[in-house]
């Protein structure tokens, strides 16, 4: 499991967590059944505080992507993925935004820009699961 923190980014860091779990659930590098590392264990290879890797397994665990329960520590509860289109257009998106010079950061925002157009503009045809 790859996940990283960027301690200069804007985003805190329980979000660039929750994010990339969250991502690696969707992508199906994380499933069902799949045990995440402890609390503790994940704080200390990221060199981060306990309390902001409970964060964000919390808010995951409220999502409804991973459960926690004592003896067996968290694991993967959400089979959802993104469907074959949808990822298959996702990679294409960044290898193209990748060859235009476009940051991770900048292409996060512009796909966050045009998710709120579709909620603001009521679009019934666009609406999206939450």
């Amino acid at each position: 499991m790859r996940i990283t923190v960027d301690l200069a980014s804007g985003t805190p860091q329980y979000e660039q967590l929750r994010q990339q779990i969250a991502g690696l659930v969707m992508s199906g590098e994380l499933a069902e059944g799949d045990r995440l590392p402890t609390v503790r264990a994940l704080a200390t290879d990221l060199g981060i505080a306990a309390g902001t890797v409970a964060r964000a397994y919390r808010d995951l665990e409220a999502g409804g992507v991973v459960t926690t329960r004592r003896r067996v520590g968290t694991v993967v509860t959400s089979a959802t993925r993104a469907h074959g289109r949808t990822r298959d257009a996702a990679r294409e998106l960044v290898g193209l935004a990748a060859r235009e010079g476009v940051t991770a950061q900048e292409l996060i925002d512009l796909v966050r820009s045009e998710l709120l157009k579709v909620a603001t503009d009521g679009d019934a045809d666009l609406a999206f699961r939450t």
